[in-house]
């Protein structure tokens, strides 16, 4: 594959992470800041007092005219909906500052992991489809029809087809050494942002760790000032510092499945790569 094209699928990658990044920070921040109650329209005080308007209609005789009980505002958040912000909030205050760096590892774990996904995605490729296509094209077109096929498929296993098939004229040993460059060059696409996620699966707990023993040192240090220690104080700075902890290991875990399942779908294009490559240089022989 030229270097050319190699460059652009860096850069769209790296602008994919970017957009992660950011579309991840600002979800984060529209579930933590609590939208503001709206101001109440100003109404009458339900109270069992006249208005003046009333005293006068019942000083002439006339009924007292009822006053119209205002419209309930539309809009308005519900209380359920308030109290789960206010919650989340009031988690992520009592966690202390360690909380913030365990939020930023949050963050670029979720985007390496949705940039993962889309990239191995779209590298998917039906390798058998693919190799009946480029075999046909090399009996039929020759060496620059089965090139073409290759330009026009995404994927791995269609960008070492093509390094090999570039250097057909200049033997069997050229067409190997340019699948095996080729083959090292997708590795390192298809792997980049692992070396993140892998800091992020070991980062996090030690973050929470790190959380839960000054959260505890500070727990001590309230029971040394206080004069009379009850169960409620240790156990309300106990419960409090674990919730480094807890986000620490929370977000650590689900990283984990996922650098795992990233592994594996490497793996297997790593074969598929292998089987192709094989494969090819044996047509190649056959052709010639």
């Amino acid at each position: 594959m030229p270097k050319e094209k190699l460059r652009m699928r860096g850069e769209n990658r790296t602008r994919a992470l970017l957009g992660c990044l950011l579309v991840g920070m600002v979800g984060i921040w529209l579930a933590a800041v609590p939208v503001g109650a709206q101001e109440e329209p100003a109404s009458s005080p339900a109270t069992g007092e006249t208005s003046p308007a009333e005293d006068v209609n019942a000083a002439a005789g006339g009924e007292p005219q009822a006053t119209p009980a205002p419209a309930q505002e539309a809009g308005t958040e519900a209380p359920a909906q308030q109290e789960r912000q206010s919650a989340i909030i009031d988690f992520f205050v009592k966690g202390g500052i360690y909380m913030w760096p365990l939020l930023a590892c949050a963050v670029a774990g979720l985007a390496v992991i949705l940039e993962r996904f889309f990239t191995l995605h779209r590298a998917k490729t039906n390798t058998r489809r693919l190799m009946s296509a480029v075999v046909s094209g090399l009996k039929e077109k020759g060496v620059e029809g089965a090139k073409e096929i290759c330009m026009n498929t995404r994927g791995p296993i269609a960008a070492i087809l093509h390094a090999g098939l570039t250097k057909v004229e200049h033997g069997p040993a050229a067409v190997e050494k340019a699948i095996e460059n080729s083959g090292a060059v997708e590795m390192a696409f298809l792997s980049r942002g692992l070396p993140v996620l892998s800091s992020v699966i070991s980062v996090g707990p030690m973050l929470g760790f790190l959380g839960t023993v000054s959260g505890m040192i500070h727990a001590f240090e309230a029971i040394a000032a206080a004069e009379q220690v009850s169960a409620k104080v240790v156990a309300s700075g106990i419960s409090e510092a674990l919730i480094t902890t807890l986000a620490g290991l929370t977000i650590a875990i689900p990283a984990q499945l996922a650098y795992n399942y990233f592994l594996a779908r490497i793996d297997g294009f790593v074969i598929e790569m292998e089987e192709t490559s094989v494969e090819l240089l044996d047509t190649l022989a056959d052709v010639r």
